[in-house]
């Protein structure tokens, strides 16, 4: 879990209006669900606000996903909070909520990149501005840890926010064209492609192996991302309702076990088992085990997830991996598990 924690890297951040953290206004009712907000289409010249709501981030990555972003043609802007570092976290609970809060409210910001994931990202849940961010919708982007705020904004807000690279990550081709489709050039009916899998050492590896797990079509409102993350959110406040939803999992270096366990629990849950579709990112590192008698991961997802007979499957181009395709929390979309196909059937961005 560690190593899932140390692995993203910088991304985007926001500039200083003077918002104190709003403490207490989280909704207590998980099935809330708002009318939808969309933010606006980002565009060249925009200014990109990078912050890191969860772990400490490197300077020699920040500026990495800096430039990065300046080769997009955007401009990159953060606050001091991001490298102030408080243990393993970028900075305290409060300075790192109100980076958050002040990147919503500043009007010169107009999207907001997650430089890194990291763990953190649920101690500051209550302590996010939610009116605030509904008066002022912004793109919202990042992935791993960032699930906890990705989706518990979502449901507080409306707003459609998006799991994909963070700045440590974006640095692939084919990540970039995935985001770009999805923010700035946005098009009805958006097939999302998957990366053609060319590296020998991950054609070879049955983590990367792409397969169906139950045959089916399926459509609804996208939710999901980092398996552990959505299992932290269970019995929170931003428990996600996964009714007539497509849910979207990945997660890194956690054993079969783990990985069982954690899918166990959404199982047995309220609403896991109402989910229209299901479809798995790559698991990387999830495949180890150092029992000698262990279920291998493919089993592990077959064993847990073919009984629901919901249509479902395996390998799709988002996570902990080097090409990560963006998708919206909270559009609607449509699979198909059989073709290992996923599309998006509204705009995502104004």
């Amino acid at each position: 879990m560690a190593n899932r924690r140390q692995f993203i890297g910088a991304a985007l951040g926001s500039t200083v209006a003077t918002l104190l953290p709003n403490l207490g206004i989280a909704n207590n009712n998980f099935s809330v669900n708002p009318t939808t907000v969309k933010p606006k289409r980002l565009k060249k010249g925009d200014t990109i606000g990078l912050i890191a709501p969860g772990y400490a981030i490197q300077p020699s990555i920040l500026e990495e996903a800096k430039k990065t972003l300046k080769s997009m043609g955007f401009k990159p802007y953060h606050t001091d909070r991001l490298i102030a570092n408080y243990g393993y976290l970028s900075n305290t609970d409060e300075e790192r909520a109100k980076d958050v809060n002040e990147m919503f409210a500043d009007p010169k910001i107009d999207g907001i990149l997650c430089a890194r994931g990291g763990y953190g990202c649920t101690r500051i849940m209550h302590m996010i501005d939610y009116e605030c961010i509904k008066e002022n919708p912004k793109t919202f982007i990042g992935f791993s840890d960032i699930t906890a705020l990705l989706n518990g904004i979502h449901q507080e807000t409306g707003l459609i926010t998006f799991h994909g690279p963070v700045g440590s990550t974006l640095n692939d081709p084919y990540s970039i064209k995935q985001l770009e489709k999805v923010i700035m050039f946005p098009t009805e009916q958006l097939e999302i492609q998957n990366n053609k899998i060319l590296k020998p050492e991950f054609t070879t590896n049955p983590e990367y192996e792409r397969y169906t797990i139950t045959i089916g079509i399926a459509t609804g409102k996208v939710v999901g991302g980092s398996l552990t993350l959505i299992n932290a959110l269970i019995g929170t406040p931003h428990e996600i309702d996964f009714t007539d939803a497509i849910v979207c999992i990945e997660d890194v270096e956690e054993a079969p076990y783990r990985i069982d366990r954690m899918l166990t629990q959404l199982i047995e849950g309220k609403t896991f088992k109402k989910a229209a579709g299901i479809l798995f990112g790559v698991c990387a590192g999830c495949n180890e085990s150092t029992n000698p008698i262990s279920f291998t991961l493919k089993e592990v997802i077959i064993d847990r997830i073919r009984p629901l007979g919901i249509p479902a499957a395996y390998g799709m181009s988002f996570g902990h991996v080097e090409n990560n395709f963006t998708f919206p929390i909270g559009i609607s979309a449509k699979m198909d598990a059989r073709k290992m196909s996923f599309q998006l059937l509204e705009k995502a961005v104004l």
